[in-house]
C-alpha cells in the first residue's frame, strides 16, 4: 500500500549538508499501523512529512499503490493530500474561526466526500455530541485531538500520517484517544503511520520500526 525505498534527504546548514535520512526503506500494508520511533532528531518527521508530500525527496522513491509521489508535481501533491490522506498533529491544528461540527467536515468537504452518516458515526463514537457548537478554544487538550482524529478520518482517506498524536495529552487521555483512533481504524480502509516517542503507544500498533542513522531498524536492532 505505502511503500519507501532507498529515500535519501540532506538539508543545508551554516556547518554544511545535514544527511537526516539516508537510504531509507519503509512498507505499510493496507488496513495496518506501524509506529515510527527513534531519537529526537533521527528524522522521524522528516520521513511523515516526505510521505504526505509536505516535502521532496533528494533520491529514492514514495509509491501510494499505483502512484509515485516523488513524481508528482505540487498541484498533483495538494489534490493528494486532499483526497488520499489524513493528517493528525500534536499540536491539534483545529481552525480556531470554526465550531466543532465544521471541524470535522472540513477535509471531507475539501475532499469532496462528505457523509452525514458517517460523521454521525464518527461525533457518537468519539462523544462529541454535547461539543458539536463550541469552537476550539473552548474544549480541552483531549476534546481536541478526538476532532482532530475524526477531523482526518471524515474523508475514509487510505492512509492516516499522525505525528507524536498524544504528546500533549497526559497517559490516561493519551490511552483514550489512542483506543478510539484504533477503534475507528478497524471500520475504515484506512492504515496508519505514526511517529511517537513512547515504546508504551507504539506496543499498541500492528509493527514497530526505529530510525536510526539514517536508517530504519527494527526496534531491538543495534
Amino acid at each position: 500500500m505505502l511503500q519507501v525505498q532507498g529515500v535519501h534527504k540532506s538539508y543545508v546548514t551554516a556547518q554544511g549538508p545535514l544527511a537526516v535520512l539516508a537510504g531509507v526503506d519503509l512498507h505499510l500494508a493496507e488496513r495496518s499501523s506501524l509506529a515510527l520511533m527513534g531519537e529526537s532528531g533521527s528524522g522521524k518527521s522528516t520521513l511523515l512529512h516526505l510521505v504526505a508530500g509536505l516535502d521532496r525527496v533528494d533520491s529514492g522513491s514514495i509509491r501510494m499503490g499505483q502512484q509515485r509521489l516523488d513524481q508528482m508535481s505540487e498541484t498533483q501533491l495538494a489534490h493528494w493530500r486532499r483526497t488520499e490522506i489524513g493528517l493528525v498533529f500534536q499540536q491539534f491544528n483545529l481552525i480556531g474561526s470554526l465550531r466543532v461540527d465544521d471541524n470535522l467536515a472540513f477535509q471531507a468537504r475539501l475532499a469532496g466526500r462528505f457523509d452525514p452518516q458517517w460523521q454521525a458515526q464518527l461525533v457518537e463514537r468519539l462523544g462529541l455530541g454535547d461539543l458539536l457548537k463550541r469552537y476550539p478554544e473552548q474544549l480541552s487538550g483531549g476534546q481536541q485531538q478526538r476532532v482532530a482524529v475524526g477531523r482526518a478520518l471524515a474523508s475514509r482517506p487510505g492512509l492516516l500520517l499522525a505525528d507524536e498524536p498524544t504528546g500533549n495529552l497526559d497517559e490516561a487521555t493519551s490511552d483514550d484517544v489512542l483506543q478510539l483512533l484504533l477503534d475507528l481504524l478497524r471500520d475504515t480502509p484506512t492504515s496508519l503511520l505514526m511517529v511517537t516517542h513512547s515504546a508504551r503507544i507504539a506496543a499498541r500498533l500492528d509493527r514497530q520500526v526505529v530510525l536510526q542513522r539514517g536508517h530504519v531498524q527494527a526496534p531491538d536492532a543495534g
